[in-house]
């Protein structure tokens, strides 16, 4: 006798189960998941749903709309956390190289770090401003839609066992100083220069639900995009043109590109392997 007609209905409940879980968080909450990945936020929701041995997800979903507190461990599940300082330290010496000389012909310069997480990657770009002697003269606004993240984003502090890994990758990234001149130790943890922070604003900001969030002059938005379907992409990409000045630029993961987006042609590349594209002036490089 086969098993398969078994385990087949067991996943067609299950993807019945998620989208309806889904819906119940945006109809009680706000929180729009429905246009995610639905493989990655199936793995999730089941791996939670093990952990906190819940019979089904059904059953999860009763849990958030009738458990205090548990929604905020579903964001924090189905949130996008996964950051290091200087991740993929060759594209931050692409901008430090072909973005940055840019930047410094402006006044005054605005950049969007979207689906910033608890910012370590934040930290690295006001880094490399400092470094280029730009910081005095730049606005970063770091936003996400999981207020939790952001309160771990505004303190600056971060396990000093990481300590060693970001400083290689500050290195590898053009870092023209002592890394530990950025920081100071205290127990189990570093405590990321406070002045860096002065020209940051960390902001709840939902890229699947909210507007524009500000004109800029630089948009980054790293390893976020892969986890949301097409349509949500196209959508997004679309908000961060709309968001940019002309002559702007994005800068986007590696596995991450704009092309078959609806906003393809109004970019050129920059650097194809960085994924770092600029933002054509009325159709012109």
């Amino acid at each position: 006798m086969s098993i398969k007609p078994e385990i087949n209905q067991i996943v067609v409940t299950q993807d019945i189960e998620t989208d309806l879980l889904l819906e119940a968080v945006y109809h009680r909450f706000g929180y729009d998941f429905r246009d995610y990945n639905k493989a990655h936020i199936k793995r999730r929701i089941l791996h939670r749903m093990q952990t906190t041995g819940a019979r089904s997800i059904s059953e999860m979903q009763h849990k958030v709309l009738h458990e205090e507190g548990f929604i905020e461990v579903i964001l924090r599940d189905l949130s996008i956390n996964v950051t290091e300082m200087y991740r993929d330290p060759s594209f931050y010496l692409s901008i430090r190289n072909e973005v940055f000389p840019i930047l410094k012909t402006y006044p005054f310069i605005k950049i969007w770090h979207a689906g910033c997480a608890t910012g370590e990657e934040v930290y690295s770009f006001a880094i490399m401003l400092k470094e280029e002697g730009l910081l005095n003269r730049a606005q970063i606004y770091a936003t996400d839609f999981n207020p939790l993240v952001l309160e771990t984003a505004r303190k600056g502090i971060y396990p000093i066992s990481r300590i060693k890994e970001y400083t290689q990758n500050y290195q590898s990234a053009g870092g023209n100083q002592s890394f530990s001149d950025y920081y100071i130790a205290k127990y189990d943890s570093v405590i990321l220069d406070q002045s860096l922070r002065k020209n940051i604003v960390f902001a709840e900001h939902n890229l699947v639900t909210d507007s524009v969030f500000a004109e800029v002059h630089l948009v980054v938005c790293r390893n976020v995009l892969i986890y949301f379907n097409k349509d949500l992409q196209n959508r997004v990409v679309k908000l961060f043109n709309e968001s940019l000045v002309k002559g702007g630029f994005l800068g986007l993961g590696s596995k991450e590109n704009l092309m078959f987006t609806d906003v393809y042609e109004k970019f050129y590349v920059v650097d194809a392997k960085e994924k770092i594209y600029k933002k054509k002036v009325q159709g012109v490089i």
